[in-house]
């Protein structure tokens, strides 16, 4: 019985070493010199590697209109980070559309000189940041890890990985790198009526149900929280006006408010990226009439 486990063994080895010599070979490391940007994926044979976005999307923090408060506040926490001072992870959270994700993004095309760097990464994958951490530890670059619409159901175990990395304790320090996650919800979590019917009182102590301090525990270890609100009438035109003037039409506001108002309202939102896209609509029919 033991010759034969043992040869089982050696042919499931043999077979593996074979395998393995099909499997493609891991990418090299990142050039961060030449790569602002880069995503925590998973290849072929479950190996995880970072892999650099060629083409990043870049963004003008000056085009970002109507979120002057957390513009500023994002900005100071990250050139804090840059300079080697104390900084906070930050939770973006709200309403969509108000530009939780392009605030990153544009971050990183204002200081990208300065020596930061992004890395995307999927929620399902927040577990592999020790593996993040280490292979970008010792570089003389800071990195923000990046993770958009992050929100969990609540049966997930994932967030229990987030909530161990946000209390520092990723196998080691992790001082040149933050975390930086948008989400429309606060909580992260679905949160539901019957869980407030099972809060108590003890006395003058107000007890909540357990269900809703650990939705309300994963959010509090972000240090900064940014709320984005939805845009009233008049942000919203005025973000409009922006984009127009930017794509080179000066067309007056009473020439287009109707219709923007109009694509808002089919939308079901005055966000800063409808504001854009009607932009982008106008500014294009606009050319192409012109165009003999």
């Amino acid at each position: 019985m033991d010759n034969d486990l043992t040869r089982l063994a050696n042919c499931a080895e043999a077979l593996l070493g074979r395998l393995e010599n099909l499997l493609p070979a891991p990418p090299a490391p990142v050039d961060w010199q030449a790569t602002l940007a880069a995503r925590w994926q998973v290849l072929p044979g479950k190996r995880r590697a970072l892999v650099p976005i060629a083409h990043p999307q870049r963004l003008d923090l000056d085009d970002l209109q109507g979120i002057d408060r957390a513009k500023a506040a994002l900005d100071r926490n990250t050139r804090q980070f840059l300079a080697g001072a104390p900084a906070n992870d930050a939770l973006l959270w709200g309403s969509r559309g108000t530009g939780k994700s392009s605030l990153v993004k544009a971050l990183l095309t204002r200081h990208a000189a300065a020596g930061l760097r992004l890395i995307e990464v999927d929620k399902d994958h927040l577990i592999d940041l020790p593996d993040i951490a280490a292979a970008t530890a010792g570089l003389p670059y800071r990195f923000v890890v990046f993770c958009d619409d992050l929100s969990f159901g609540s049966d997930e175990p994932a967030y229990k990985a987030l909530k161990v990395a946000l209390d520092g304790s990723v196998s080691g320090g992790r001082e040149h790198l933050l975390i930086y996650a948008t989400s429309n919800r606060r909580h992260l979590l679905p949160e539901y009526q019957e869980e407030n019917a099972l809060t108590r009182h003890v006395g003058e102590e107000i007890h909540f149900a357990e269900a809703v301090e650990e939705k309300i525990a994963l959010s509090e270890r972000f240090g900064l929280w940014l709320a984005f609100h939805a845009f009233d009438q008049d942000r919203y035109l005025g973000i409009a006006q922006h984009w127009l003037a930017q794509l080179g039409c000066r067309a007056p506001m009473e020439h287009w408010r109707e219709e923007a108002l109009r694509w808002a309202l089919s939308r079901g939102s005055r966000s800063g990226r409808s504001a854009y896209q009607f932009a982008r609509d106008y500014a294009g029919r606009l050319a192409l009439e012109a165009a003999p």
